[in-house]
């Protein structure tokens, strides 16, 4: 097992690599630069500037630059935010995103794992019809729609929940419900479709047969041996919720990394919008080892020996 985290682990570095070389080349080849503005510079504080930053090299020399300071775990500085640092702004904002995102995930997997189950568990009842219209509602649903519509109810009409900003675990409910909607509404899905077909297996109908209890045949037997699709799905999920969702975090304030990365895409900030993409990158790779190894904990048959 160790020696499959450790080749896991050993992939993700080109994959990395490649990752900042391509968005390197991308923020390159779009026209203007980070400090184009409607009223030009003079010349020569254009020139310090470009100077400041290596602007003025040749793009080559600025990718061993920028190489070489990624390879020291330094992001660069922020074109836009004077004064401070891509690996500042990140350590400032990534803790709200992972939290909403961490939220947003458990909310997901709790409430669209216990639709979709609770749907499969009675095909064709009454259950099933509220929990699969949920799930279409929730996919066809825009998060700011969404999001508007929990802000008028529960913050302005019954003010139980704040509208905006972060400062109280009360600050996160909505836009963490907000954000869960979507992925829950997926995950109701994929296990409803996935537990109907192992309830229709041999080994359940032999564990029925052998007389045991109804919701332990459900949790024990089919529910753990459908989850592996919404597992596979959880893996991205959870990279994407936790790095932030620029729609929920502009419509409840949340000073989240979402935010940063759009406006920065805005300001042609490169160092950030890089970044921001690393961590993205990285969090990918992470999730996907864990998904790896959930997998050997649910199916002893994936279980990988280490020689």
């Amino acid at each position: 097992m160790i020696r499959f985290v450790v080749q896991r682990l050993a992939w993700g570095v080109p994959v990395l690599w490649l990752v900042a070389t391509v968005t390197f080349g991308l923020m390159h080849l779009v026209p203007g630069g980070p400090f184009d503005q409607e009223k030009r510079l003079p010349p020569e504080i254009k020139a310090n500037i470009d100077a400041k930053y290596h602007l003025d090299q040749p793009v080559l020399t600025q990718y061993l630059f920028y190489m070489n300071d990624l390879l020291h775990g330094d992001l660069g500085p922020s074109y836009k935010y004077l004064g401070r640092s891509v690996n500042d702004i990140i350590r400032d904002a990534f803790p709200v995103s992972m939290q909403l995102g961490l939220w947003a995930v458990f909310i997901s997997v709790v409430g669209g794992g216990g639709a979709g189950g609770g749907a499969a568990a009675r095909p064709r009842s009454w259950t099933d019809h509220a929990g699969m219209f949920l799930a279409t509602a929730g996919i066809s649903l825009p998060s700011f729609v969404l999001g508007t519509f929990l802000i008028m109810i529960f913050s302005y009409r019954l003010h139980l929940f704040p509208a905006a900003l972060w400062e109280g675990w009360r600050y996160g409910v909505l836009p963490a419900v907000t954000l869960a909607l979507l992925p829950a509404a997926y995950i109701a899905r994929l296990t409803r479709s996935s537990m109907l077909e192992v309830l229709h297996k041999d080994f359940i109908r032999t564990a029925r047969a052998k007389g045991l209890a109804e919701p332990r045949v459900l949790l024990k037997h089919a529910l753990k041996n459908s989850i592996t699709p919404v597992v596979s799905f959880l893996g991205p999920l959870t990279a994407t919720l936790v790095t932030g969702s620029f729609v929920v975090e502009f419509i409840f304030s949340v000073p989240g990394m979402g935010r940063y990365f759009i406006t920065a895409v805005t300001n042609r900030d490169y160092p950030l919008i890089m970044g921001v993409t690393l961590v993205y990158a990285v969090l990918i790779v992470v999730a996907n080892i864990v998904v790896d190894l959930v997998y050997t904990w649910i199916d002893p048959r994936m279980r990988i020996k280490d020689h």
